[in-house]
């Protein structure tokens, strides 16, 4: 393997996670120690931060504000939805992309992020190969929702189902405080697939779980819903719903749109902009039943919650970063670093390759395995794959009573 030197460029993407900036902690580290890597630099924003040239030099920063990264929420590097051209059709991005490269003379791109931004490392590298310029690009995964195809789960997603899980178990004490019937209906994130829906389940392990779980891998009928509830107040006073936003009825229409216009919106990926799902079944609810009903909505703690973040999530977030730079460093380009478990009854993971054209564009399903029969809660397969994930808790450094979070310097190169 011949030895490749040159600049780096580590950027975010898509919705941020309680441990994405764990991930840019890891590559990000790794980088600055590799003698590979002349410089690291992060883009501002993603794919839009490369395009405009807006990067900024990380080896200006603090070592001890890089590690602080690891209990840092949301995307400290910034984030974007930004959908690059095919260069099959327009080549126009990718030039301008490569333009920046060679301004900095940059030889690895790093990028962190869901089934989108996969799309655009697959689109980088592949028109690099093409141009025969030498860049190694590597896909980091990050998602919330879990749904990215090959890895056996994501970094993310442990933390924000451990966060769902507590919430609902609280929300299910605070339900049961009075005597008076009651239902609560909890709005959890999930476009296409529901595994944090199904995440709220956990929290029946210690007694305090949902009493209907919806995912949108099945069809929602709203009657059928209501006749579920009914049944359950009739033997019990409080009735825990969770329900993924993206649950659509058999014509494939977003039960959000029952009540709100949020669907008809449309993001730079085409994705409908969902909302208000919690809100339109409680008033469903208490039309149709006259039992007191409320909507929560989960909302952006889903994903920020850093005070909830899992430890064993934490630690495969950095380890994802990291093995990227180890490996690019070593010659592998086009490939993104996924999470594999290992076999045996302690919970055990390690890096595995996987393509990066085999990733972009594709989503993981909850499997029917993992559904009860009544498609309206899950099975203990799906708590056995959940539980191991939510587990410990990172050491992280407190101010005034606080969680300390990093404050980064950003400054950029010209």
């Amino acid at each position: 393997m011949s030895v490749l030197k040159g600049a780096c460029v580590i950027g975010q993407s898509g919705g941020p996670t309680a441990v994405i900036n764990s991930s840019a902690a890891g590559a990000i580290l790794t980088a600055l120690d590799s003698e590979s890597i002349t410089k690291v630099l992060a883009a501002e924003h993603g794919i839009t931060g490369v395009l405009s040239d807006r990067l900024f030099d990380c080896s200006q920063e603090d070592r001890r504000e890089l590690e602080l990264l690891r209990c840092t929420p949301a995307a400290a590097l910034g984030s974007c939805r930004h959908k690059i051209r095919d260069p099959e059709q327009d080549d126009s991005d990718c030039r301008r992309i490569l333009e920046v490269f060679k301004k900095h003379d940059v030889r690895y791109f790093f990028y962190i992020g869901g089934n989108d931004s996969m799309d655009t490392c697959e689109k980088i590298s592949r028109y690099t190969r093409q141009v025969g310029y030498e860049c190694r690009v590597m896909g980091i995964p990050k998602t919330v929702d879990n749904d990215l195809i090959g890895t056996d789960h994501c970094p993310g997603f442990g933390s924000a189902a451990r966060y769902i899980a507590t919430s609902m178990a609280e929300i299910s004490c605070d339900n049961q405080a009075y005597g008076s019937g009651s239902v609560a209906v909890c709005e959890i994130m999930g476009r296409n697939a529901g595994w944090l829906a199904a995440s709220s389940a956990l929290a029946g392990i210690n007694g305090n779980g949902p009493d209907l779980i919806f995912l949108p891998e099945n069809p929602f009928d709203i009657d059928s819903f209501i006749e579920d509830v009914v049944k359950i107040s009739e033997r019990k006073k409080s009735v825990v719903v969770a329900v993924s936003e993206g649950v659509r009825d058999s014509s494939g229409r977003f039960i959000s749109e029952y009540g709100s216009d949020l669907a008809k919106q449309k993001d730079s990926f085409g994705h409908a902009q969902l909302g208000g799902l919690a809100s339109t079944l409680a008033a469903y609810v208490r039309k149709n039943t006259g039992i007191k009903t409320r909507g929560i909505e989960f909302s952006l703690l889903q994903r920020s919650a850093a005070h909830c973040v899992s430890g064993t999530d934490e630690e495969e977030a950095f380890m994802v970063g990291e093995n990227a730079v180890i490996n690019a460093v070593e010659g592998v380009s086009g490939y993104m670093t996924a999470l594999k478990r290992l076999p045996g009854e302690e919970y055990h993971s390690e890096i595995e390759l996987l393509p990066l054209s085999a990733v972009a564009n594709r989503e993981k399903p909850v499997p029917s395995e993992y559904m009860n029969k009544e498609k309206n809660g899950v099975s203990d397969a799906y708590i056995r794959y959940a539980l191991p994930l939510v587990q410990g808790a990172p050491e992280c450094e407190t101010e005034n009573g606080l969680l300390r979070f990093a404050r980064l310097k950003k400054v950029f190169v010209k």
